[in-house]
């Protein structure tokens, strides 16, 4: 079964740091689409950053660029998001997301088909 689990969520202070992991089981880890979406109360959930198998690279929401960065480690069946310079409109409960054919310039949670539980980033101003 595939199974996708978040860590790092917290609560840090508007222009601090936190690293996000997503770690991975049940399926050919490298193969996979792999991504970062966001959802705050009352809104939808949004792309936030992903990151391909090899052929599409990466996207960035325009709000994060030059503040997040994603990365994988597809030796570990991991995946990151490194935040930093953040602000109180960051706050939202993260997910991880992978697929085996959504291209890393989708942003549409609808083409992922796995998910992991969330967790939540604070960010107090």
């Amino acid at each position: 079964e595939v199974q996708l689990v978040e860590s790092g969520g917290g609560l840090v202070q508007a222009g601090g740091s936190l690293r996000l992991s997503c770690a991975a089981s049940g399926f050919t880890f490298e193969d996979y689409t792999i991504g970062w979406f966001r959802q705050a109360p009352g809104k939808e959930r949004e792309g936030v950053s992903s990151i391909s198998r090899g052929d599409d690279g990466t996207y960035y929401r325009d709000s994060v660029k030059g503040r997040f960065t994603i990365s994988r480690d597809n030796a570990k069946n991991e995946f990151y998001l490194e935040m930093s310079n953040l602000k109180p409109e960051d706050t939202a409960v993260y997910y991880c997301a992978a697929d085996p054919i959504a291209a890393a310039t989708t942003t549409s949670a609808r083409a992922y088909d796995y998910w992991g539980p969330g967790t939540q980033v604070t960010v107090s101003s």
